[in-house]
């Protein structure tokens, strides 16, 4: 596993790659794994390689809605650079893979230089503060179709592949809705040639139609990362 798989990491000049990569340990992020627990204390920052975490806000309840997905392209734990020890939300892999850690407090060193580096993170900061809120746009106001294929390109954009290894039952917990209207919404993207669907996997068939079909909350969310991180194989264009 390369570390310049992940996009922060590869944007890094040389000579804070080189500090920073003997700090980093390459670990295996399996489904299901649980990174962070509402109010739990933050001691790593990771950089996924090739998973997907989902950052979930879990009520009294027990119900649970995704709030944003992070990949190759981000870091997971950005609250302890900003003067916070916790965070109120769950971080859980969604897709399986790999990805490198760092102890919080080495990363908050490097980042508290006021560098490059920090500088990169505080953009990829307001990205995703951008992802959380129109999230909750779509969430309040789209369709459970539109939400599903909003889900699918973001979750597409963080993996090398057109295939995501996921449960209709895990997807309805990500977006907050029953299971059935998953199950109808993968339906309908089937029946028009958009995806495949078998049991615990989703192939994309056309992406292009897909992207026709998903509601502005997905352009927004990408437009932003795009002008606040136009180049993530450029570091030289966040120095």
């Amino acid at each position: 596993m390369n570390p310049h798989q992940n996009h922060i990491l590869d944007a890094l000049l040389k000579v804070e790659y080189d500090h920073l990569f003997p700090k980093l340990e390459l670990i295996e992020m399996p489904l299901g794994q649980v990174l962070y627990e509402p109010s739990g204390l933050l001691k790593h920052v990771y950089f996924p390689l090739t998973s997907i975490v989902s950052l979930i806000y879990i009520m009294k309840n027990g119900a649970s809605t995704e709030i944003a997905v992070v990949g190759n392209d981000g870091i997971l734990g950005i609250s302890i650079l900003l003067g916070g020890d916790t965070t109120p939300n769950r971080a859980v892999v969604t897709s399986a893979g790999y990805g490198y850690r760092i102890r919080a407090q080495l990363l908050k060193n490097e980042f508290n230089r006021a560098g490059p580096l920090q500088r990169l993170l505080l953009r990829y900061t307001q990205a995703l503060i951008t992802q959380m809120a129109q999230t909750a746009v779509c969430n309040r106001r789209h369709s459970v179709e539109q939400q599903l294929c909003r889900w699918l390109l973001l979750s597409l954009d963080r993996l090398n592949s057109n295939e995501l290894n996921m449960t209709q039952e895990l997807i309805s917990n990500m977006l907050g809705v029953r299971r059935e209207g998953v199950t109808e919404a993968a339906g309908n993207l089937q029946r028009a040639g958009l995806i495949k669907y078998s049991r615990g996997s989703i192939t994309i068939i056309d992406r292009p139609k897909l992207e026709k079909r998903v509601c502005e909350c997905y352009k927004v969310i990408k437009t932003e990362h795009n002008r606040l991180l136009p180049s993530l194989h450029a570091s030289a264009q966040y120095c």
